[in-house]
């Protein structure tokens, strides 16, 4: 029997090791234009091996046990992570960033992906490891991007923008409308990365998720599927993740009588 429904490609950890020396040529690249980026990048593709390495091996004895309280175990520590992963992105800090972008994260993906496993996919039960795991990643990486870059601009634009602001609210706007284009700007552009994706998605580029179901051997036309769904939450969440961050980041800076203060 002829096709491509008999191939199936196992990489050995000889493949893998043939894989990471490419990195030679983007460290000669970094050396000869004098990027300084050695060091990072040999740190960066360490670490991708090393993590990725041990969360592979954390996924299969969780895949083999399916314990509801392991699953949320993770997931938790996931989300954790994500927070304050997109806390450490934003340059200008105050007090209470990690708790806004926590909340941001964790709300806008957990409630997109409770909606995909239980509503859209239908898994029984809803903690299945295989389904639940990789879709709150996915979901949670790209969230927490859209959300650093929100926080972002929004604060560094609060703070260059103070003066302006000020004689708003002193004009007798209120603090929500002083501040609106501010809010606007900003999740457009936490939501810019994503949009671009979804506008060139299959045509410019095909997305990780679908390449590795290919790759795998799955039906082509179920992983479009499984992409287009995806590419879907993505959005939804990203776009919940913004907001509620520009929200949040809002109340921060105006006090109990509606004055403009920059926190810290």
């Amino acid at each position: 029997m002829s096709g491509t429904d008999d191939i199936q490609v196992f990489l050995t950890y000889a493949d893998i090791a043939l894989a990471s020396s490419l990195i030679v040529i983007v460290l000669i690249v970094s050396w000869r234009l004098r990027l300084k980026l050695t060091k990072t990048l040999l740190t960066a593709a360490i670490r991708t091996v090393v993590q990725l390495s041990f969360i592979g091996l954390i996924l299969a004895w969780i895949f083999a046990r399916e314990q509801w309280y392991e699953v949320l175990l993770i997931l938790t520590i996931m989300t954790l992570i994500a927070g304050s992963a997109a806390k450490n992105r934003v340059k200008r800090s105050y007090n209470g960033l990690f708790i806004d972008t926590l909340i941001s994260v964790s709300v806008s993906a957990v409630l997109v992906t409770a909606i995909a496993i239980m509503v859209i996919l239908k898994v029984e039960p809803w903690y299945t490891p295989q389904f639940v795991i990789p879709i709150l990643g996915l979901i949670l990486g790209n969230s927490l991007t859209a959300i650093s870059l929100t926080s972002n601009q929004l604060i560094n634009t609060f703070h260059e923008q103070q003066g302006r602001i000020e004689m708003m609210l002193s004009l007798s706007a209120k603090p929500f409308e002083a501040i609106h284009e501010q809010i606007r700007a900003a999740i457009i552009n936490g939501m810019t990365p994503t949009l671009n994706s979804m506008l060139v998605v299959g045509i410019v580029s095909l997305p990780g998720m679908m390449t590795g179901q290919i790759l795998a051997g799955a039906d082509p036309t179920q992983a479009v599927r499984y992409q287009i769904v995806t590419m879907f939450l993505i959005c939804v969440s990203s776009t919940l993740g913004c907001t509620i961050s520009a929200l949040l980041t809002y109340r921060r800076f105006f006090n109990q009588n509606k004055q403009f203060v920059i926190p810290f």
